[in-house]
């Protein structure tokens, strides 16, 4: 299912992708709801799924939020009008949404981070505000009003008060009434306020964007082992200097040299993102990569109780190839693996369900083996 209507993929790559806002009216024609409003609610009775209500007119307070669970009671003493529920990564409870996300996988799929479904009363809104990563909005049920304001950033004013982060000041530029199935793009730092015309629902597909922080702090921790006491602060290149106290700038250059090098190899890097955008969304709920135990006799028989597997719904794979052989990463962790695995990665990682036959024979090597019997017996991929 194409999801970008008259765009072609390259076009929105190429011309709105982290650049600009797109409206794009009926991006899946004729869509209608994962679930029912009342079913989503009851999502947000579980202990174990992420929701928040947000109260425009809260009794402590304007943009008042609460944290589930919920109970019952908590919905019977919501006032009538302007209020919002979030449920956070649908994705991972409801087969059907996970099936949406895949209709994105123009993306990087190591990208994707979850789909969050909002309901909303009417006027129900969570305030101007502005997202440090991408996101489609897409209408599922009812309209909604959105304006487009100014970029912000960290330095944007915000109010004081409320425990989201609500601007104080919004220029508007833009304004879109939203129907089901049209679906609109909003790129990272841009600010956006959307309301409810009535009782809607809005689907939002977020992105993992990490911060230079913990990037570097990955790559450094990645690096580490990689450097020996023979790797170290060197100036062969010395001159006189005027003062002998001053760090002059040479000596940051021969600095920024030596930390450029340590942390330059296409491997390590891959690595670092690879290990950072595969952790699970929520860890001690999701399944964990380990090396299992089982023999290859024990993995096909189990593979062979289904014709269909797919991955398990907190699973998050990627892979890498380069000069020094082929990477998989799992829940964070990496697998080692020579390049010849390749085009079974691949089939792994970009494919949604798997036919247990092909797995079988594609995964005919001792270390590809030792890899999907791992998977198997972690519950990483599970039967149809």
């Amino acid at each position: 299912m194409h999801v970008l209507g008259h765009l072609a993929v390259e076009e929105f790559l190429r011309d709105y992708w982290q650049k600009k806002p797109v409206l794009i009216r009926q991006a899946i024609p004729g869509f209608e709801p994962l679930l029912a409003a009342d079913e989503l609610a009851g999502l947000s009775l579980e202990d174990d799924i992420e929701s928040r209500l947000i109260i425009e007119e809260g009794k402590t307070g304007p943009w008042e939020v609460k944290k589930g669970p919920f109970t019952e009671s908590d919905y019977r003493a919501l006032p009538e009008n302007k209020w919002t529920l979030l449920v956070q990564a649908v994705d991972q409870w409801v087969p059907e949404a996970a099936e949406l996300l895949e209709h994105f996988r123009f993306i990087p799929s190591w990208r994707i981070d979850d789909l969050m479904i909002s309901y909303a009363t009417d006027g129900g809104s969570v305030g101007p505000h502005w997202d440090q990563y991408d996101v489609f909005l897409l209408q599922a049920e009812g309209q909604r009003e959105w304006r487009v304001g100014q970029m912000c950033s960290e330095k944007s004013s915000i109010l004081e008060g409320p425990s989201v982060k609500i601007l104080a000041d919004f220029t508007e530029n833009e304004r879109w009434v939203l129907e089901p199935g049209d679906m609109l793009y909003l790129p990272p730092g841009l600010s956006h306020w959307g309301i409810s015309q009535g009782e809607c629902m809005t689907y939002s597909i977020g992105f993992r964007a990490p911060s230079t922080a913990e990037l570097l702090e990955r790559a450094i921790d990645t690096a580490l082992p990689t450097l020996t006491e023979d790797n170290r602060y060197s100036d062969a290149s010395l001159s006189l200097q005027h003062s002998p106290g001053e760090i002059t700038d040479d000596a940051a250059a021969r600095l920024k040299s030596l930390l450029v090098d340590a942390l330059s190899d296409p491997a390590l890097l891959q690595a670092t993102l690879g290990q950072l955008m595969t952790e699970a969304k929520y860890e001690e709920q999701a399944p964990t990569f380990d090396t299992s135990e089982q023999g290859w006799a024990e993995t096909v028989s189990a593979l062979q109780e289904a014709e269909q597997w797919t991955r398990h719904p907190q699973a998050r794979f990627a892979y890498s190839i380069n000069d020094t052989g082929a990477a998989f990463y799992c829940q964070g962790e990496i697998v080692n693996l020579p390049a010849s695995a390749g085009k079974s990665l691949e089939v792994l990682c970009d494919e949604a369900s798997y036919d247990s036959q092909s797995l079988i024979e594609a995964f005919d090597d001792l270390h590809l083996k030792t890899l999907l019997t791992s998977l198997v017996f972690c519950d990483l991929i599970v039967p149809v």
